[in-house]
C-alpha cells in the first residue's frame, strides 16, 4: 500500500516532466532528424539552434523586449494595486462591493475584446510598437488580479496595527511602506508572480500592439516558417529558453506562493 502511494506521485511527476524533456530533446536535434525518426536522445547532438537564437538580433531582441514589458507591467500592476487593495480592505464606502466586482469583470474578459481599441488608441498617441504599450495593455488584466489577491492578504492583518502606528506618530505613507508592506510581503510575492506569468505568456495583445522594434519572442516564434516548412529544432530551442524566466521567478517566490495558498486568495 505504501509503495502504491509513492508510485502515484512519481508517475504524475514523470507525466508532467515528459513534455519538457521532449522539448529539450528536440532542441538539440536538426529539423530533419525530428521529422525523420523517433528517438529518446539526439543521434546527432547539435547546439546550432541555440547558436542561431543568440546570434540573431531578431531572436534575442524578442527576449529582451518581452522581459522589458513584463517587468514594467509587473511593477506597475503591483504598485497600483497596493493602495487600491488597502482601500478595499480597510474602508467601507458606497458601491465598494460593486466596484470590486467591476474590477474582476475586467479580468474575466478575453484579451481579444480589447485588441482593436488598444491598437487604435496607442497608434493615435504614438505608443504603438513600444514595450510600454504592451505593459499598459496588460495592466487592464493584472491590476484587478493583484487587487483581488492583495485584498485577501490585507484583510487578514488586524486593523489594530494601523491604529497603533498612527498613535505612535506614523504618517500614512511611512506606516504603509515601512510596516504594512513588509507584513504582506508574501501577498506581494504571489501577486507579482501571477502578474509576471500572465504577461509573459500572453500572445494576442503582444502581437497586435507590436510590429518590428518591440516584437516579443512569442511573435518571433510564430514566424519561423520557411520554404522548407517550420524549423522545429529552432522552435524547440526557443521554447526551452522561454521556460527559464518563469522557472527563475517560481524559484525565488516559491515560499511566498506556498503562504499564498495557505493565507490568501490563491
Amino acid at each position: 500500500m505504501g509503495r502504491a502511494r509513492g508510485l502515484v506521485p512519481a508517475v504524475y511527476i514523470l507525466f508532467v516532466l515528459l513534455p519538457i524533456y521532449w522539448l529539450l530533446n528536440m532542441s538539440f536535434k536538426t529539423t530533419n532528424e525530428i521529422l525523420g525518426s523517433f528517438t529518446l536522445f539526439p543521434s546527432e547532438f547539435t547546439v546550432e539552434n541555440y547558436t542561431k537564437i543568440f546570434s540573431d538580433p531578431t531572436w534575442y531582441g524578442g527576449y529582451i523586449n518581452s522581459l522589458i514589458y513584463v517587468v514594467i507591467n509587473t511593477v506597475l500592476s503591483v504598485a497600483v494595486a497596493l493602495p487600491a487593495a488597502y482601500a478595499f480592505s480597510r474602508y467601507r464606502f458606497l458601491g465598494d462591493k460593486h466596484l470590486f466586482f467591476w474590477l474582476l469583470t475586467n479580468r474575466m474578459a478575453p484579451p481579444a475584446v480589447f485588441a482593436l481599441p488598444f491598437l487604435q488608441l496607442y497608434s493615435a498617441v504614438g505608443l504603438f510598437d513600444t514595450p510600454i504599450a504592451v505593459a499598459l495593455a496588460h495592466t487592464l488584466f493584472n491590476v484587478p488580479l493583484a487587487v483581488w489577491i492583495l485584498e485577501g492578504f490585507m484583510s487578514s492583518v488586524p486593523k489594530e496595527l494601523d491604529e497603533t502606528a498612527y498613535v505612535d506618530g506614523y504618517s500614512f505613507w511611512r506606516f504603509f511602506l515601512r510596516i504594512f508592506v513588509p507584513t504582506i510581503a508574501a501577498g506581494i510575492g504571489v501577486a507579482a508572480f501571477f502578474c509576471f506569468m500572465f504577461s509573459w505568456v500572453e500572445l494576442l495583445l503582444a502581437k497586435t500592439l507590436t510590429s518590428v522594434e518591440a516584437k516579443p519572442i512569442a511573435a518571433t516564434m510564430t514566424r519561423t516558417a520557411s520554404t522548407s516548412g517550420y524549423e522545429l529544432g529552432l522552435l524547440a530551442a526557443a521554447g526551452v529558453l522561454t521556460i527559464i524566466p518563469g522557472a527563475f521567478v517560481i524559484y525565488f517566490v516559491r515560499n511566498y506562493i506556498a503562504k499564498g495558498f495557505a493565507l490568501g486568495r490563491v
